[in-house]
């Protein structure tokens, strides 16, 4: 067993005993250095001298077959795709779950220490973890039903007889907060007859019990496996509902708060510089609440961005976003957001809770289905059924009902992914989303899942043609896309730690400044159908002198005059106007 820090240990020791108990927490935190000494024989416990992260960061979310070639491993199509077109322009790669699984794209999984044989090898997983960080999903909160665990389990053998939670089909779960609309409880056949078991996304998916110290210290494990074969970022899936407990609405209880500041100590003292990330579709105080007091998550998702932009650029107006990003709080030292628009799940309307009206998020509700979008649902506690997500491609999701025009679509699009850039934090970018890709009807109706509608996959040499067509959307979408990724990665003050303020330009326009030590942006952007000015003694500070030295218009590469009092923003245009500072200033 290896001698670990003591002050870590300590405070590791200390949440043991709030989940199981001070009784077995002494034994545990042993336990857990036994653990700790086979994948860190002679562990280096300083941090990394450096940042966490800078104005590089880039986060690619993909399927590891999203790029396909008949006869080879998607994961090596994928890797040279990658190396080929983005490696100038992402840093981070989030290969989602590429494990065994048998539902759900890959998030039931079946077996967590292997590759799915379909996709390839650790050595392919490695290969792209030579050009770009890699993040993996730790998929914790449920297990395939197909999984030796559960078969296990099935038939009485220990120690996967306890690790799943049995409940009483009569019991009262009324205050259990869902996120869907299929029963929780699941009818399953073991040594001693009929037993219900949990299941909070589908029955395919079986909840892990990490009331059992057995369940916790399998996923420690896990997780220090992941680090081992190249993960830097461990995206912790549907954390939220991981502790349950009958009586509770079994969602952000304490206990799980607790579980996710513990894997948190464990990553830095075993593997100082690798993140945590949460996944928490909720409305935004619960969601932020996963960074803690520094103390937890790295970085959480910023989930209310995606409906609150897309209800912008849908209605023409900038109020809802204005309002929600003048209040987002700065995130704690040590911790930033991650941007996005668009991931493999779909657009979630709970993070709108409390920020939009409620008339308003059914008129983007009935807007999304004009656009040929889908609506899931979930169950409330009275048993009616509200709208869970929005399941629709972001590209389409941004089109206008009535007027099809694609150099408008194009602009629109563009207008949100340049807001999601700017915002502080570290921009995640879902790639068909640099595609420009339309909804997978054929997906929908061969799957049977809503889901199925963002979660296409492109033939290798199909995407090739197109980006090679310059007039071609998604040629134009990407090329464009990237540049802008390549422009802001060259800005010191989009780096994730420099603060923002929101800029008081009025309804329709949205901007924020982002002020490093020698760097000034000022990120304007026009979400109506009409030409915009932008007064710009509004976006200085009270008593602020306009820049004698002028300014810079960085997406355009232009010098505006040197005084100009304002600045036109055509039909969903956008600006970074900058102003360079010398050290002396």
């Amino acid at each position: 067993m290896i001698i670990l820090p003591q002050e870590p240990l300590e405070r590791l020791r200390g949440r043991i005993a709030r989940l199981y108990g001070e009784t077995l927490a002494e034994r545990l935190t042993r336990r857990f250095a036994l653990l700790a000494g086979r994948y860190h024989p002679e562990p280096e416990w300083e941090r990394p001298e450096g940042p966490l992260w800078d104005e590089t960061d880039v986060v690619l979310i993909t399927y590891g077959d999203m790029v396909r070639r008949e006869g080879e491993r998607p994961l090596r199509t994928l890797q040279r795709f990658l190396k080929r077109h983005l490696v100038d322009s992402v840093t981070t790669v989030h290969i989602l779950p590429f494990f065994p699984y048998s539902s759900d794209d890959g998030f039931s999984v079946i077996d967590y220490r292997q590759v799915n044989r379909d996709l390839g090898t650790w050595d392919d997983v490695r290969a792209i973890g030579a050009d770009f960080d890699l993040m993996f999903d730790l998929v914790l909160n449920h297990v395939s039903s197909q999984s030796e665990w559960f078969r296990n389990y099935q038939v009485g053998l220990a120690p996967h007889r306890h690790y799943f939670i049995e409940v009483e089909p009569d019991t009262d779960l009324s205050m259990v907060v869902r996120p869907r609309t299929t029963p929780l409880l699941t009818p399953t056949h073991t040594p001693g007859g009929e037993r219900w078991v949990w299941t909070t996304f589908s029955a395919d998916q079986v909840d892990l019990n990490f009331a059992n110290q057995d369940v916790l210290f399998e996923f420690l494990d896990i997780l220090l496996y992941y680090i081992e074969q190249g993960a830097r970022i461990l995206r912790l899936d549907a954390i939220a509902y991981l502790w349950k407990q009958i009586g509770t609405p079994c969602i952000n209880l304490p206990q799980t708060h607790e579980v996710v500041k513990l894997f948190r100590d464990v990553v830095d003292m075993l593997a100082p510089g690798t993140l945590l990330l949460t996944e928490t579709n909720l409305p935004h105080a619960e969601n932020i609440s996963y960074f803690g007091e520094g103390d937890e998550a790295h970085m959480v998702y910023q989930f209310s961005l995606p409906p609150l932009l897309l209800h912008a650029i849908q209605f023409g107006t900038t109020r809802y976003l204005t309002q929600w990003a003048s209040q987002l709080p700065a995130p704690p030292a040590g911790c930033t957001f991650l941007n996005f628009t668009a991931s493999h799940d779909g657009i979630g309307v709970r993070p709108l809770e409390g920020l939009v009206p409620p008339e308003e998020i059914d008129a983007l509700v009935e807007r999304v289905r004009q656009l040929g979008g889908l609506v899931s649902s979930r169950r409330l506690p009275d048993g009616s059924e509200s709208p869970y997500e929005l399941n629709i491609t972001y590209f389409d999701a941004t089109g206008d009902p009535v007027v099809h025009d694609p150099e408008v679509h194009i602009r629109r699009f563009l207008c949100t992914q340049t807001i999601q850039m700017s915002l502080q934090g570290i921009p995640g970018i879902y790639f068909h989303s640099l595609t420009a890709t339309h909804n997978d009807y054929f997906g929908v109706n061969q799957t049977g899942h809503n889901r199925a509608i963002n979660r296409g996959r492109w033939a290798e040499s199909q995407l090739e043609d197109l980006l090679a067509d310059a007039g071609s959307v998604t040629a134009r979408v990407f090329h464009e896309y990237t540049r802008r990724l390549q422009l802001r990665a060259a800005q010191p003050a989009f780096h994730p730690d420099v603060p923002q303020r929101v800029l008081p330009l009025g309804e329709g326009l949205f901007g924020v400044e982002r002020r490093a030590e020698h760097q000034r942006i000022w990120c304007l952007n026009n979400l109506t159908q009409r030409p915009m000015e932008v007064d710009l003694a509004s976006v200085l500070e009270p008593g602020e002198e306009a820049p004698a030295g002028g300014w810079t218009e960085l997406l355009g590469g232009r010098a505006l005059e040197t005084r100009p009092e304002r600045l036109s923003l055509q039909p969903y245009g956008s600006a970074w106007l900058t102003v360079m500072r010398s050290p002396r200033d």
